[in-house]
């Protein structure tokens, strides 16, 4: 029986491969996580060293991060035009159409063009390329043992799930986001691989990046009544800038359309020629945003520089996705909706002292809106916030924040953004 073949799903060996499945997608998402973090680490280390250089190494750095871009670039057109961008929108149209091209191909691209485009300092996240991977890996592996169409789009959705479990160590939000965003729907057969794919792979990662979550947060209290006036404000505002990032991204993408003159290479090397301004002047405002992401939480950076950094990281990931490279917007919009919901307390606190409350409280709560406000699926961003962080105190905020966001971001009838990539792409 080939995977062309209709059929009703067998539990028991969507049971059975969804564990291998999971467990080669942790094992490639794992160790792309690393090299990653190698790559970070080497880009810091040569833009300081350049500063020595002067203007020379500032032109260095310059064109350093515009071949890298262009190489990205090049690598997607040349061999897998589908590994292009975050990727997410190209699972979910297998998984409603079928699928398309040559998933190891595409794996190949999407781990060496994402190491590039993100290594090399483009603002874009590590979980469209560990999610867009682990699709072809169900793929490659249903496939080779002949299920039916039923289990490939089962071994599909499930280890995309699993390369975002891997992607920021959060198990259940990737299980989560299978059925709520790439499944649209709680079908058993999609759950038993899912679950299973996502256990397996952060059990394979975890071997290689620890137990710890994400990001180092201190125990935070549990807040009371008193807060969630304000929570459902944020969410308010975050509902609005969620429908203004959107808009960026995907103006973004058309004017990048509107210059078929050049080519992918060449649009991918400008964008990164200006990420490599940026990076020489501030290195930790580029790249997936990690780093700085650590710093809001840890309460290390000034209001007037937060301001300053959240305007920047505003527009800088809609442009870094123009370049159509492989990365994904998750990481950028952590970063973002941190840096959203601590100006929001700092403000919100000069008028109202009595706030029981912490920046680092509305940072987290301001990443779980964002996400919602811009991916229209608050469950997936409430319990990704949590699982990143380790804050099970913030659920009750948190509910209000994205029960907020999503209203006001399906009131201005703005579509998701994997919706509206989905038309462009």
């Amino acid at each position: 029986m080939n995977d062309e073949t209709q059929g009703p799903p067998s539990f028991l060996a969507l049971a059975s491969l969804s564990i291998a499945v999971g467990a080669l997608t942790g094992l490639l998402a794992a160790s792309f996580r690393l090299f990653l973090h190698s790559a970070d680490g080497w880009r810091t280390y040569f833009i300081v060293r350049a500063h020595s250089w002067g203007f020379a190494g500032f032109l260095l750095v310059v064109l350093s991060i515009a071949l890298i871009a262009s190489l990205a670039a090049w690598l997607v057109s040349r061999f897998a035009p589908e590994a292009s961008g975050s990727g997410i929108p190209h699972v979910e149209h297998q998984l409603r159409v079928g699928w398309s091209g040559n998933p190891l191909s595409m794996v190949i691209v999407k781990f060496f063009g994402g190491l590039l485009a993100i290594g090399g300092g483009l603002a874009l996240g590590r979980e469209g390329p560990t999610v867009q991977m682990g699709s072809g890996i169900g793929r490659l592996i249903g496939r080779s043992l002949g299920r039916n169409r039923n289990e490939c789009r089962a071994l599909v959705a499930a280890a995309a799930g699993a390369g975002l479990a891997t992607a920021f160590n959060a198990p259940i939000a990737g299980a989560i986001f299978v059925l709520e965003e790439l499944a649209g729907s709680f079908d058993l057969g999609f759950t038993i691989a899912t679950l299973g794919a996502s256990a397996s792979a952060i059990c394979v990662s975890r071997v290689f990046l620890g137990h710890s979550p994400d990001f180092r947060v201190p125990a935070l209290d549990y807040l009371d009544f008193g807060v969630f006036p304000a929570s459902l404000t944020l969410g308010m505002v975050m509902g609005i800038l969620g429908v203004v990032y959107n808009r960026l991204i995907l103006g973004a993408l058309n004017l990048s359309l509107r210059f078929r003159h050049f080519r992918g290479t060449v649009r991918a090397a400008m964008i990164g020629a200006f990420v490599g301004v940026v990076g020489w002047f501030m290195p930790l405002l580029v790249g997936a945003g990690d780093p700085l992401t650590q710093s809001i939480l840890e309460g290390k950076i000034l209001v007037a520089a937060l301001a300053f950094d959240f305007v920047l990281r505003f527009f800088l990931g809609p442009i870094s996705y123009a370049s159509r490279t492989p990365g994904g917007l998750f990481a950028p919009m952590l970063t973002v909706g941190a840096q959203a919901g601590t100006l929001f307390f700092m403000l919100w606190a000069h008028f109202v002292p009595v706030l029981n409350a912490t920046p680092q409280h509305f940072a987290i709560v301001g990443i779980a809106a964002f996400f919602a406000a811009v991916v229209r699926a608050p469950l997936t961003g409430t319990i990704l916030a949590v699982e990143l962080t380790g804050s099970f105190s913030l659920f009750l905020p948190m509910l209000g924040a994205t029960f907020a966001a999503v209203t006001v971001a399906s009131l201005l009838r703005n579509p998701p953004i994997y919706e509206s990539l989905s038309e462009i792409c």
